[in-house]
């Protein structure tokens, strides 16, 4: 039995949804749930927790047996070491701030694996708001107090469902640099499920996507973007993630140039010092093609591409798989321009880059 893996095998059968799924997936890093509106991602979260009971199946968290049906088996919930985050925060209005984290630290029970309270804090940026209580919070602040309870909960593994989804943009872009402070610095394996394609880019290294209760891509985050056998990942928001490395900060025009396999990018902001790892999501939309390199053009980042692979969208566009480097690309086009261009698979082009959104990895 694998130490270093989730092992998922469930059947739940209900009168107007199955789910049916077997995957393994990272006991590291953060594991993304994707897909749309009822396609079972909560239900799949459920059955980890031991709030849904599946008609058959297994599940074993790094190697030890948590529920096996077959053998009559299903770990109470309260014993399952996993810490829960709703999509709405959940917090005793009664209890402070650091009365609430603190009774998630009391069910942390003897293990070993036990987060300071201090470094939860610290992590999260709940210092100041320690002493009010949950009415006097915003929604991002009060989502962040739920996520530092669910850690002080010392748990094997933690589970988001949809954490920002109840949040408006404001809120929601102030909460994400903390998850990305968790991602970076804890090694306690997230279960992430969202239907924002975005927030999975940003944050995930590893991806499954649902559809109407069975997993229909599975892998790291890189390798399922790109599929083009997938439904659900090639629509308006459709693109990929790369990983480069700062080269060099330019002041004068604050332009970072980022490296990567194949060739450079120059992104605003200043993202580092050199050689710190970056992640960029380039989206397919942000793509434009030409058959020659332009002599003049407003677009910083035009990029050497060979067509990988064409797929027919429904509508006006056109899909294409471009490779630059090792990477891997996504561009979306109209149709009328892929023919007028007379576009194949493994022609050469040049990739026109429009924006690309950085983030560390």
């Amino acid at each position: 039995m694998s130490t270093d893996t989730l092992q998922i095998r469930y059947v739940l059968e209900r009168p107007q949804f199955d789910l049916d799924v077997a995957i393994d997936i990272p006991m590291r890093g953060i594991t993304g749930i994707f897909g749309e509106s009822g396609a079972g991602k909560t239900t799949l979260l459920r059955c980890i927790a031991g709030l849904e009971l599946p008609t058959s199946g297994t599940l074993l968290v790094g190697g030890e047996t948590w529920q096996d049906q077959s053998a009559g088996f299903s770990r109470p919930v309260h014993e399952r070491e996993i810490g829960y985050v709703f999509q709405e925060p959940r917090l005793f209005s009664h209890l402070d701030v650091q009365s609430n984290l603190v009774y998630g630290n009391r069910r942390a029970g003897a293990n070993g694996g036990a987060i300071e309270f201090d470094r939860v804090t610290d992590l999260l940026g709940l210092e100041r708001m320690l002493n009010r209580k949950p009415a006097e919070l915003s929604g991002g602040e009060a989502q962040r107090v739920a996520i530092g309870r669910a850690l002080l909960r010392a748990p094997r593994l933690v589970l988001m469902d949809e954490p920002l989804a109840s949040l408006d943009t404001k809120r929601r872009n102030e909460i994400l640099p903390f998850l990305d402070r968790l991602h970076a610095e804890l090694s306690i394996p997230i279960v992430y499920v969202s239907h924002n394609i975005e927030e999975v880019c940003r944050l995930c290294d590893h991806l499954v996507v649902i559809d109407a209760g069975r997993v229909v891509a599975e892998g790291e985050l890189q390798a399922v973007l790109v599929r083009m056998d997938v439904p659900q990942l090639s629509g308006e928001e459709a693109g990929s993630v790369i990983l480069g490395t700062v080269s060099a900060y330019d002041p004068g025009y604050d332009l970072t140039t980022i490296k990567f396999s194949g060739g450079e990018f120059r992104v605003p902001g200043d993202h580092g010092e050199a050689d710190a790892p970056l992640r960029l999501r380039i989206r397919a939309n942000d793509i434009s093609l030409c058959r020659e390199k332009p002599g003049q053009t407003t677009i910083l980042n035009v990029l050497a591409a060979r067509i990988d692979a064409m797929q027919e969208l429904q509508g006006a566009s056109r899909l294409l798989r471009l490779r630059v480097g090792d990477e891997l690309l996504l561009a979306r086009i109209t149709r009328r321009s892929c023919d007028e261009l007379g576009l194949r698979s493994g022609d050469k082009i040049q990739a026109q880059i429009k924006a690309v959104a950085v983030r560390s990895p």
